[in-house]
């Protein structure tokens, strides 16, 4: 049980942080309800061909909001040596890590809870029809986009350029998990049933989060270290 509460006690102390600072859910929450209202202009809401993109749409607001909270995660650690201090405490590597994921994944949750209720006033979209099904699809998905976001924070956290570098790095490898995303997205906005070839995207993201899970707990101490 300690390496969990571990998890949680580094989670909880990034979280203060944020709601203290806001920092990272204020530039993020701000970009999406940016990017959301920018396209609303640009295409007609209520038409067919916004309704079929729309999870498109919604993804890649949600991954690049993702960049502006995973670029913050390891880089408010280095004030004060604050980094060095964590990694020399009895705090295992591996609970520094999913604990880093963890609260990028409750932030990330909270940008689109907001989006989402922006998308459907500006888009005309009854998102609220398979809530439960859409519910399951988001955490999957993002806890997918936040693991990978920490490892990859964690090891851009020393460049000069890592605000650039984290995304350029982080975009190709989540492209499965931004494909299945979509295409669940689009057919429970659509309200249509989930076809056999359907779900398999849900394998596609449930085999995306064992994997890099699975890699962030068994290289956790390499990433942190380098």
């Amino acid at each position: 049980m300690r390496p969990i509460r571990q998890v949680f006690a580094v989670a909880r102390k990034d979280l203060a942080i944020e709601l203290r600072t806001k920092e990272s859910l204020n530039a993020a929450g701000a970009f999406a309800i940016a990017i959301l209202l920018l396209f609303s202009f640009a295409f007609d809401p209520d038409s067919e061909q916004t309704h079929r993109m729309a999870g498109g749409l919604l993804w890649l607001v949600f991954t690049f909001a993702g960049a502006l909270v995973f670029n913050r995660g390891f880089a408010r650690e280095l004030p004060n040596e604050c980094l060095d201090a964590l990694l020399s405490s009895p705090l295992s590597a591996p609970s520094l890590l999913i604990g880093k994921a963890l609260a990028n994944f409750v932030m990330l949750i909270a940008v689109e809870i907001v989006s989402l209720i922006v998308f459907g006033i500006f888009y005309n979209v009854q998102w609220l029809n398979r809530p439960w099904e859409l519910a399951a699809l988001c955490v999957l998905a993002t806890w997918g986009i936040a693991i990978l976001g920490a490892v990859f924070g964690a090891l851009t956290v020393n460049l000069r350029l890592r605000e650039l570098m984290l995304p350029v790095i982080i975009y190709p490898l989540l492209i499965p998990l931004l494909i299945a995303a979509i295409e669940l997205t689009n057919t429970l906005l659509s309200n249509q049933p989930l076809t056999p070839d359907q779900l398999l995207w849900g394998r596609v993201l449930v085999v995306f989060d064992i994997v890099f899970t699975s890699l962030a707990f068994a290289l956790a101490e390499t990433i942190l270290v380098n």
